[in-house]
C-alpha cells in the first residue's frame, strides 16, 4: 500500500505542473489592467507605474513571472491581492472553512442517504417503491442547484423564520446552522447519481453465483446483501464519488453566492470581477490541490476495499 501510495503522489508532481501553466496563461488573457487596479483612484505618474511593475514584476519576461509565482508558492508565499492588499493566504484561510464544510457535510449526506436508497431500490426492483424513490432522485438530479436553493430559502422563510441559513457566524453552532441547507442543496445531485450507481451495482451482486451460494448456506437475507453484496457494490460507487468531489467543488461556488457565504467560490468570483490576479491564480490552483489529494484520498479507500488495484499497480512497474 505504502508503495501504491508513494506512486500516485508522483503522479501528481507533473499534473500540477501543466495545470499552474494553464492557470497562469489564463488568468494573463484578460482585459484588465492590473498596474491601473493597483493605482487605482490615485494619480498616476510615469514614476508611480514604473515602481508598480518593479515591484509586483510585471517588467519581467512572462516566463519569469511564472516562475516567480511558482517559486513563492512552494514557499508558502501567496503574496497580496491587488485591490485591498490583504494577504490571500489570510482571505482562503478565512474562506476555506464554508467551502470545506459545505463540501464536506454535501458528501456525507449524499452517501447516508443514497447508498441506502440505492440498496432499497436493488431490493425492491421494479415494484412501486423502486419506482417512486427512482421519480424522487431524477428530479434531484434534474433540478438545478441554484434554483433549488431558492426555492428552499423562499420556503424554509415562510415555515421557520426565524432559522437563519444564509449570511455570515460567529459561533460553531451559526457555522453548522448556515451550512446544514446549502450542504443539502449541494447533496442533492450527487443523491441522484450514486443511488442510481448502487441500485445498478446491487443488482448485478445479488445475482451473483457467491450470493446464490450464500444463501443455499442458509445465511440471513440481511447479512448476504449488507456483508457480502454490499461491500463488493460499493466498489464503483466510490469511483463514481472520486469523479464527483470536482463537481461539488464547483457546485459549491453557486451555492454560496445563492445563501451569501463567504466561501472560497465567493472570493474566485470576487477576483475574477475585480481581474485580481493573484486571488484568481492562488484560490484556483489551491482548489486544484485540493480536488487532486481528495482524489488521492478516493483511489487509496478504493485499493484498501480491493486489494487487485494495489496489485495491478504493482504489476505494471
Amino acid at each position: 500500500m505504502f508503495k501504491y501510495i508513494i506512486k500516485r503522489l508522483l503522479q501528481l508532481v507533473p499534473i500540477l505542473f501543466i495545470v499552474s501553466v494553464i492557470i497562469f496563461s489564463m488568468v494573463r488573457l484578460s482585459n484588465i489592467d492590473p498596474v491601473s487596479l493597483i493605482v487605482g483612484s490615485k494619480r498616476s505618474t510615469p514614476e508611480i507605474i514604473a515602481q508598480v511593475k518593479e515591484k509586483y514584476n510585471f517588467n519581467k519576461p512572462l516566463p519569469v513571472q511564472y516562475g516567480i509565482w511558482l517559486s513563492d508558492l512552494l514557499k508558502g508565499d501567496l503574496g497580496d491581492d491587488y485591490k485591498n492588499k490583504q494577504s490571500i493566504a489570510s482571505l482562503i484561510s478565512q474562506s476555506l472553512p464554508v467551502t470545506a464544510g459545505l463540501v464536506l457535510f454535501s458528501s456525507i449526506i449524499a452517501l447516508l442517504v443514497a447508498i441506502p436508497i440505492g440498496i432499497i431500490t436493488a431490493v425492491k426492483k421494479n415494484t412501486w417503491i423502486d419506482k417512486c424513490l427512482s421519480i424522487i432522485t431524477l428530479v434531484f438530479v434534474s433540478a438545478p442547484g441554484f434554483l433549488t436553493g431558492i426555492f428552499l430559502i423562499l420556503v424554509f422563510s415562510h415555515i421557520a423564520p426565524s432559522f437563519s441559513f444564509t449570511g455570515s457566524f460567529s459561533t460553531f453552532g451559526e457555522y453548522v446552522q448556515r451550512l446544514s441547507m446549502p450542504s443539502l442543496v449541494l447533496a442533492f445531485g450527487m443523491i441522484a447519481l450514486i443511488s442510481r450507481i448502487t441500485r445498478s451495482s446491487m443488482i448485478k451482486e445479488h445475482q451473483s453465483s457467491y450470493r446464490l451460494t450464500a444463501t443455499a448456506k442458509g445465511l440471513p437475507s440481511r447479512i448476504v446483501i449488507l456483508k457480502h453484496c454490499l461491500k463488493n457494490a460499493l466498489i464503483p460507487v466510490i469511483t463514481v464519488f472520486g469523479i464527483q468531489i470536482g463537481t461539488l467543488i464547483s457546485g459549491a461556488v453557486i451555492v454560496e453566492n445563492v445563501f451569501s457565504l463567504s466561501g472560497v467560490g465567493s472570493l474566485l468570483i470576487n477576483g475574477i470581477n475585480d481581474g485580481n490576479y493573484p486571488v484568481v491564480q492562488d484560490v484556483t490552483i489551491i482548489l486544484v490541490v485540493i480536488f487532486l489529494f481528495l482524489s488521492l484520498l478516493v483511489d487509496i479507500l478504493y485499493a484498501a476495499i480491493d486489494p487487485r488495484i494495489r496489485y495491478n499497480a504493482n504489476v505494471s512497474k
